[in-house]
């Protein structure tokens, strides 16, 4: 051993293990090592502190430890020390926790291999080994930087596979700065996919932003190669463009107008087979066929003899015919028609003559005559409802259902049509995916919409997305997550609050082998579904205050540590600790914050710019 290298070593050398209890180590600090700093080689080199890596030396093997906490144990006896003890006293002993080791290639690999040894040295880690342990992307593998060691300022390289074909969430409290994170974070995904190869990122990856608050829909915000559609329900703005089947399909109707499984779904179901068979199924004149239908229907409402059913189809008559005679007169479906009691069924005022008994008649009623001018309308979502009336008229008088099961469903999608309407383009041959990255921004829309556009749009592309396995990838960004993961809701009925977490619990449990990917982002993780923050692989965490939100945390991320996890509190702005499969320990990290042009738009007022 030369005497450079001695000298080195001795420097370095912060003192040797004396305890061992699984992964947990003691180090005794050597006496003449508890500056805070100590000179090397015209180096400054920060002495060991709690949060900072130790090397354990094992012969040839080098293992890597954190320190989570230091303490001082008085050496004296109880007779008096000699001078030489008196120097000895409040020994310095630091407490390690193992975080793993550098194999022969001179890689590090987190996890155990092997226990340290009572007696083995230990030393800073210098800046070279320090570089090793903080490399987490294999040579050659493509990797984004976007943020630095706390401590170190070590530049860290994530891989991007490891990273991004997994589940991600970001948490932190508002002002903590986790939406510099996600905007930093897939800023840098979409340039260095988009450097490497253009074509095969726009053919092969795509990724869908649900943008509670606005945030990013700047023109710079992550990428200027996005498209953005502001949505609103208040006035006129974007609407996405989608295929008339979204609308008709069983699972997008049932979402739409909060169907439950038992009741609502199957009538909506028989509905939508019934608008197939009028539409799709080669009938030549749709409209003819079906004012025959609402004709007959007709014919047997005049002969119940049941006032309150009859009564009531009628009134459903009256919400799908015109409201204008032939000759440009109002209408009413009542209009010519009486009750008779003591009968129970219609007649004619005129001639006493009773429709149970005189059928014939019917067809001169207003009712029926206006059933021979019905128009369908172009909006497919009023022709769906009209569908809806008529195939609940059906199931009344064969007494397959009952109105006060199946109106519910039928009124939730009337009250949501103006804003289904201002939301959807069906007519339009747009392609939703007129760029790869897509910003749905939410910021203008109700409650309701806000609610149920994320899950239609999440539920739609996974659907389809299934078909590309393993070929193209797909990634659902969803900011401010708890606005639709909560399990915290009291605004809507459990069994639709189960379907919607129900719906994300599967694409985040089986997305992977699908491609599809998601990331979360929230101020309020206890709120979010256990399922759905457990299964993320990958953890942003910035400050968190909450004693309910720390509680998630702990238990949601097994792998992080003590030391990291009781600094969650106290972190600064931009800060946050990183844990997850990418890397192969928890790291304390500072984001780098974006050009003002390209940050998200999340920054607190300034009271002090309103009042100039």
């Amino acid at each position: 051993m030369t005497i450079e290298r001695l000298k080195r070593e001795a420097v370095l050398r912060v003192g040797e293990v004396t305890e061992v209890s699984g992964q947990s180590v003691v180090v005794r600090v050597d006496r003449n090592k508890n500056a805070s700093d100590l000179l090397f080689d015209g180096d400054v080199l920060r002495n060991i502190s709690v949060n900072s890596y130790v090397e354990i030396r094992k012969g040839f093997v080098s293992l890597i430890g954190k320190v989570d906490g230091e303490r001082l144990d008085d050496v004296t006896t109880r007779t008096p020390p000699s001078p030489l003890q008196k120097t000895d006293r409040n020994r310095r002993f630091l407490q390690v926790s193992l975080a793993g080791y550098i194999d022969a290639s001179g890689r590090f690999k987190g996890g155990l291999r092997e226990l340290p040894l009572i007696g083995n040295e230990v030393f800073i880690v210098t800046k070279n080994k320090m570089e090793t342990v903080h490399n987490l992307v294999d040579d050659g593998r493509p990797s984004i930087r976007f943020a630095v060691t706390d401590n170190e300022g070590f530049d860290i390289a994530f891989p991007i596979d490891g990273l991004f074909n997994s589940h991600i969430a970001i948490f932190g409290n508002t002002g903590s700065g986790k939406s510099n994170t996600l905007a930093g974070l897939y800023s840098a995904f979409v340039k260095e996919l988009s450097d490497k190869n253009l074509k095969g990122y726009r053919d092969n990856v795509r990724i869908l932003l649900l943008d509670f608050n606005g945030e990013y829909v700047g023109m710079e915000c992550i990428t200027p190669d996005k498209q953005v559609y502001q949505l609103s329900t208040a006035e006129a703005a974007d609407r996405l463009p989608v295929s008339e089947g979204i609308l008709s399909d069983i699972e997008m109707l049932s979402i739409l107008s909060d169907a439950t499984d038992k009741t609502q779904k199957p009538f909506l179901r028989r509905a939508l087979q019934f608008y197939e068979r009028v539409f799709g199924g080669g009938i030549a004149d749709p409209t003819t066929y079906f004012r025959a239908i609402l004709q007959n229907q007709v014919e047997q409402t005049l002969r119940l003899s049941d006032k309150p059913r009859a009564f009531q189809l009628l009134d459903y008559f009256r919400t799908i015919l015109p409201k204008t005679k032939a000759n440009g007169d109002a209408a009413d479906v009542h209009e010519g028609l009486e009750w008779h009691n003591q009968v129970a069924g219609f007649y004619v005022p005129a001639t006493n003559h009773y429709f149970q008994q005189r059928a014939d008649l019917i067809p001169n009623t207003t009712v029926h005559q206006l059933c021979g001018t019905f128009a369908f309308d172009t909006d497919l979502l009023s022709r769906i409802i009209v569908f809806m009336y008529v195939q609940l008229i059906a199931d009344v008088l064969t007494n397959r259902a009952q109105n006060e099961h199946i109106s519910p469903v039928i009124n939730r999608l009337v009250g949501r049509r103006g804003d289904i309407a201002k939301i959807f383009d069906t007519s339009a041959q747009a392609e939703f995916w007129k760029k790869n990255f897509v910003v749905v921004s939410l910021d203008k829309v109700n409650l309701d919409m806000r609610k149920t556009i994320p899950l239609l749009l999440a539920k739609k592309l996974y659907q389809d997305h299934k078909q590309h396995r393993n070929t193209k990838s797909l990634t659902i960004i969803i900011d401010e997550a708890h606005n639709i993961l909560s399990t915290e809701s009291f605004r809507e009925s459990e069994s639709w609050k189960d379907y919607r977490l129900e719906t994300f619990e599967e694409i985040i449990k089986e997305g992977r082998k699908f491609g599809v990917f998601v990331t979360i982002s929230s101020q309020r993780p206890n709120d979010i579904s256990p399922t759905i923050t457990s299964q993320a692989h990958n953890y942003f965490i910035h400050r968190l205050v909450n004693q309910r939100d720390l509680a998630t945390i702990s238990s949601a991320v097994s792998y992080i540590d003590k030391v990291s996890e009781a600094s969650i509190p106290t972190l600064p702005i931009g800060t946050c600790i990183f844990s997850g499969v990418a890397g192969q320990m928890p790291l304390k990290l500072r984001v780098r914050p974006l050009e003002e042009h390209k940050q998200p738009r999340s920054n607190t007022l300034r009271f002090s710019t309103i009042v100039e």
